[in-house]
């Protein structure tokens, strides 16, 4: 049995059904953990370390030791094959817990809006509380963005998504705090940088795909000139080379 685990849960004043339900997993899975019977992985050991508000070493020492990293992978959370194998609750818990920047530079984020109904709201509550809101896109006039288009044949274009992502920043402001610049670099169609506070997500985009059907690594930062630094590096510089567009429309 997890004494540790079910200590934490009284201390943070929760029940194992409303952790289950803060972390979008089964009643029954919190209580394997409970019993022992099952160890979360490395990223939902994190998950529930920051909802408990404790460290995920003190809850499953023996599993933290194991999957120690010493080198610069350790800022590395975890990685997916895919984007779409991550789940939507990480990006709710980085967009929900980021409390001073958020920095979205994918060439289109179309599908930040269709994953998260609600973002919108969200995004509003952040800026008004002092969060800095910035989304890098894609210039959709540029010939950059209609060679890609040729590459992907898809039915929604690289333009319209990126003009998707402009018509909802305008529910969202204008308003103090949020941003939008367009950029027409290789660099940033080649990747993507997701910046919340301490933590990202980096997207390097491969072959003729969608953004979804490429890798994505999730990454902490731990120290300076890390993995995490490196890439917001990267982000910050496509961001100063950007062009500002401005967020018309009335918020509502």
């Amino acid at each position: 049995m997890s004494a540790a685990l079910s200590a934490a849960i009284v201390a943070a004043e929760m029940t194992p059904s409303i952790l289950a339900r803060k972390l979008g997993v089964a009643g029954k899975t919190v209580d394997r953990w409970l019993s022992g019977e099952r160890v979360p992985h490395t990223d939902t050991q994190t998950r529930v370390a920051e909802v408990l508000k404790v460290s995920a070493d003190s809850l499953w020492p023996q599993a933290v030791r194991s999957n120690l990293k010493l080198g610069a992978d350790r800022e590395i959370v975890r990685a997916y094959p895919f984007r779409s194998e991550c789940p939507t609750a990480v990006w709710a818990d980085l967009l929900d817990g980021a409390r001073e920047t958020i920095l979205m530079a994918g060439y289109t984020s179309y599908f930040i809006w269709q994953d998260h109904p609600k973002i919108v709201d969200r995004l509003r509550a952040k800026a008004a509380a002092g969060c800095s809101i910035r989304f890098l896109l894609g210039d959709p006039d540029s010939q950059m963005t209609r060679d890609r288009e040729v590459v992907e044949q898809h039915p929604l274009s690289v333009s319209t998504r990126i003009r998707i992502t402009l018509g909802h920043l305008a529910k969202v402001g204008p308003v103090d705090g949020v941003e939008a610049r367009l950029s027409d670099s290789p660099a940033h169609l080649s990747q993507s940088v997701f910046v919340f506070d301490d933590q990202l997500l980096y997207t390097p985009h491969i072959g003729d795909g969608l953004g979804h059907d490429s890798p994505l690594m999730h990454l902490r930062r731990l120290g300076e000139d890390g993995l995490y630094d490196r890439f917001v590096q990267h982000a910050e510089f496509l961001w100063d080379r950007g062009r500002p567009v401005p967020i018309v429309g009335a918020a509502s």
